[in-house]
């Protein structure tokens, strides 16, 4: 009996210490869609629950798309298709990786991986917050060297006007329940 109560209180410590956040894209008007849910465990290790409903799919340029339908483009999820650790303890780097998209212009038939759109987050009050740069996605084309799991550099990522894009914006915040 002991032990079932000490495996009980053990259980629920560990439940109280791990949290749910959601993942919204956001315009430059404030609107969001949510994306996603980060299950979050205390020692910074996570997992990411893509939400299907505002996703469509699309087959572009030979490959299966989740994709956001904009009015005039849409943003479409790209999964990073090599290791990372999906660790935030230290950095949100990370996460990254985890949400990178490419956009095409609503009417276009195809895809332009040049097109990538990369967050770079920040800590605001322990909420995660990420602006757009654009990339060439063909940087991610090969796997990184053995052993790199990040093969991004700074020179690989460019500035951009918010104004040009439908979602410059991706935020993680702290659900309203914990798990």
């Amino acid at each position: 009996m002991k032990n079932a109560i000490a495996l009980l209180c053990l259980f629920l410590a560990s439940a109280a210490l791990s949290e749910t956040r959601s993942v919204f894209l956001e315009d430059l008007d404030g609107a969001r869609i949510k994306i996603a849910d980060l299950h979050l465990e205390a020692d910074g290790i996570y997992q990411v629950s893509m939400t299907e409903a505002p996703f469509s799919d699309h087959f572009l340029s030979m490959r299966p798309f989740k994709c956001l339908e904009g009015p005039a483009k849409h943003w479409c999820h790209v999964p990073y298709p090599y290791e990372i650790k999906r660790n935030v303890s230290r950095e949100l780097t990370d996460l990254e990786y985890d949400f990178l998209f490419v956009w095409k212009g609503a009417t276009d038939y195809g895809i332009n991986m040049w097109n990538g759109v990369y967050y770079k987050f920040s800590d605001e009050n322990g909420q995660w917050t990420g602006i757009l740069h654009e990339m060439d996605m063909d940087a991610l084309s090969a796997p990184p060297p053995a052993g790199e799991l990040r093969p991004l550099s700074e020179n690989d990522l460019h500035s951009s006007d918010p104004e040009s894009h439908w979602l410059p914006r991706i935020v993680i915040e702290r659900s309203a329940q914990k798990e």
